[in-house]
């Protein structure tokens, strides 16, 4: 493809990040579980469809929900992508869903926080999806040489967007009593603001893209069915696919869960957890460095299995000593996240890309993006259900450490069959 499609490729993360950022990790979850609370009946619970749910679940349901059906639509997305479709039309059909159903957002006031949930649900449901052909597009616009440049570029450019907006937002909400504003418009305002950045930032540039020629129509289905055959007859790939699907499943989730955490159980101000957010753009960069060097003198898997241990203690410590309402300690916790989490990510892209067949990589990593986005709904599921029966945001996320732990299990028996 031209500079063009390239060009265009490192803005959509530079655009969509600022929804991950904006939207999931720090707005949404603090603000949707408020807005519950106040429509919460007298017994402390929402109902929906006649179902009792804890106003504080809310937001983690509607996280599990929204991957939960991505797991539907990624093979029907995928198929679509390489078939009759187009990987850049998939692009912007999901960002126009996506974008306007965070638009959208705007209108989240008291009394109707279920209007919250469905409009996250989609615009969540459309960021998974584009992901897919997104992801699939690195074949593309980029050569076997050059695809690890490319690709750290794009990783570096969605960082440097994400940060950007959110940077912004926070400036907004600090000047929200000068401007006249009360903080709960501020977030209505820094909601919608992702969506319009979604939008513009990858329209603008994919408009002068010109459209592919879609591929035969079936052969998307074919190399579905032929990589998970092939797949199944290598166990050391299927084992490194079941510990990336529950490790990647907790770090998700406590990535997602992190504000309404330090909201609710920490009380911590909004502005403390935007900061947070800002520390982890950055420093999860120099995470993934640092652990690419590490590599070198050991090994990939010994890094990775290192960052899962670190991520156990992440919790353990959150767990039983984060004390509510110090945010220097919350933000000495966000920085060791973000070290761990850009080694954790890192390392587990390059183990994969050592063990799948040289000239079947963009089937290999078709399959390793749906493990990706198929199971993160059992993390959020599991937090959920432990807030709703403990009460707890301590006890919840203690309970995602099984994930971890599972995690490094498949590792070991992986590490017995290959050596990375």
């Amino acid at each position: 493809m031209s500079s063009q499609a390239r060009f265009a490729w490192y803005m959509y993360d530079w655009a969509s990040s600022a929804f991950t950022t904006t939207v999931i990790t720090v707005f949404l979850g603090p603000y949707l579980t408020s807005i519950a609370q106040t429509e919460a009946t007298t017994i402390g619970a929402l109902s929906v469809f006649g179902i009792p749910i804890a106003p504080q679940s809310l937001f983690p349901y509607a996280v599990s929900i929204s991957v939960f059906l991505q797991l539907l639509l990624l093979p029907i997305i995928g198929y679509a992508a390489d078939g009759p479709l187009g990987k850049k039309f998939v692009i912007m059909l999901c960002t126009v869903i996506g974008a306007l159903a965070t638009i959208g957002m705007y209108w989240i006031e008291p009394g109707n926080a279920m209007l919250g949930a469905v409009l996250f649900i989609l615009a969540n449901g459309a960021y998974g999806s584009s992901i897919v052909a997104y992801n699939a597009m690195l074949n593309d616009i980029a050569d076997i040489g050059s695809r690890d440049q490319v690709s750290a570029r794009g990783f570096a450019i969605g960082y440097a967007g994400g940060g950007l907006l959110l940077l912004m937002n926070l400036g907004l909400y600090l000047l929200k009593d000068s401007l006249g504003i009360s903080g709960g418009h501020a977030v209505r305002i820094s909601l919608a603001s992702a969506g319009i950045w979604w939008g513009i930032f990858t329209f603008v540039p994919f408009m002068r893209v010109p459209h592919s020629k879609p591929k035969n129509s079936s052969e998307g289905i074919l190399i579905s069915i032929s990589g998970l055959k092939d797949i199944l007859h290598q166990p050391r790939i299927v084992l490194f696919l079941i510990a990336f699907l529950l490790f990647n499943d907790g770090i998700q989730t406590v990535i997602s869960m992190a504000a309404q955490f330090g909201s609710e159980e920490l009380k911590l101000p909004l502005e403390t957890l935007q900061v947070s957010i800002l520390l982890v753009q950055i420093i999860a960069i120099f995470g993934a460095l640092i652990f690419g060097k590490l590599a070198n003198s050991s090994s990939a898997l010994h890094m990775l299995m290192l960052s899962l241990i670190l991520w156990m203690c992440i919790i353990i410590y959150a767990y039983a000593f984060l004390p509510p309402g110090s945010s220097i300690h919350f933000y000495v916790l966000s920085g060791v996240i973000a070290l761990v989490l850009g080694g954790s990510q890192s390392m587990a892209r390059s183990i994969y890309s050592k063990i799948i067949p040289i000239g079947s990589e963009s089937r290999y990593f078709g399959i390793y993006e749906l493990t990706d986005r198929g199971s993160s709904w059992l993390g959020p599921l599991l937090f959920g259900i432990s807030l709703q029966i403990s009460g707890s945001y301590r006890s919840a996320l203690l309970a995602l450490i099984i994930f971890f732990l599972l995690g490094i299990v498949f590792l070991g028996a992986f590490a017995k069959k290959s050596r990375v």
